[in-house]
């Protein structure tokens, strides 16, 4: 192969480009990455999500880690395999997993918690540089969206303000091409209150990123009681047993999910729960 042949996320890059319009994004608006700094990481020795990060230094994709905090299907021929084939024109259909794109959002409401919690009660907020190789696309990728934009090309903002869904729905997805190594492109890592004083904090210390820390997600389990239409009874249900004096709080969903006795599925939605319902602010930065 010529050495003059474009990298894959530089053809990634220029294929989202080709389909973008619009006005130039806000260099102000940060890219954050959602997820659970307390789940187990995938490699089997007991290290967490963020134990690893410590560790490696570095934020992979799925495709890398073999967990997800959403959907598991990044493997070959698996629906996250098709649908970046579809967004990336066949960039990386034959690139290594350690090339492959890392999923976060698009910050453009600047909320406290991330752009989209429904992935995790901690975020990574990049920093500016890293606008310039990220893609977006409204809605997520799983939806198969038609709508793409780039730092240069990007009215992806006013079809999600214009769009009326439900709070846990209400992002721009943003994959980022090239490594996120936390000691460059990390302005922050920001983190829910309920991990104060806990392993989570310790971790999160011996990362070459500042840490900060959001106002939180926290639920009074009568006020959980009221929303058995969301995601079921049977997660309300679950929530109520998992809730400690009353209250639930990300910290105690991952210790749930740390036990192994409950299905990721059904504490997945509990989180939906709480991220939905158990906001304590709304906007602005910790």
């Amino acid at each position: 192969m010529s050495t003059d042949t474009p990298r894959a996320p530089e053809r990634a890059l220029r294929h989202v480009a080709s389909l973008s319009t619009g006005s130039p994004l806000d260099p102000a608006l940060a890219v954050t990455l959602n997820f659970h700094p307390d789940r187990a990481g995938g490699d089997g020795d007991g290290r967490t999500v963020l134990d690893l990060l410590a560790d490696d230094g570095v934020y992979v994709s799925q495709f890398v880690t073999g967990t997800s905090n959403g959907g598991l299907t990044a493997h070959p021929g698996g629906d996250r395999w098709r649908w970046e084939s579809r967004i990336f024109g066949g960039a990386y259909d034959d690139a290594h997993a350690q090339e492959r794109p890392v999923y976060g959002a698009l910050n453009f409401r600047r909320s406290t918690v991330g752009a989209a919690p429904r992935f995790g009660s901690a975020h990574f907020r990049l920093t500016a540089g890293a606008l310039d190789r990220t893609t977006f696309c409204y809605p997520d990728s799983f939806l198969e969206p038609a709508d793409f934009g780039v730092a240069a090309r990007m009215r992806l903002i006013e079809l999600a303000e214009a769009d009326d869904k439900d709070a846990l729905d209400d992002y721009i997805e943003a994959q980022v091409h090239g490594p996120v190594r936390l000691d460059r492109h990390v302005e922050a890592l920001v983190l829910d209150p309920s991990h104060r004083g806990t392993p989570v904090e310790s971790a999160a210390r011996r990362l070459p990123c500042p840490v900060e820390w959001h106002d939180g997600f926290r639920i009074g389990v009568e006020e959980l009681r009221r929303r058995p239409g969301y995601r079921g009874q049977a997660y309300v249900d679950l929530g109520a047993a998992l809730a400690v004096d009353g209250y639930l709080d990300p910290r105690m969903i991952g210790d749930a999910a740390r036990t192994g006795l409950h299905d990721e599925q059904d504490l997945k939605k509990v989180w939906h729960c709480l991220a939905r319902f158990g906001r304590t602010a709304t906007g602005g930065r910790a």
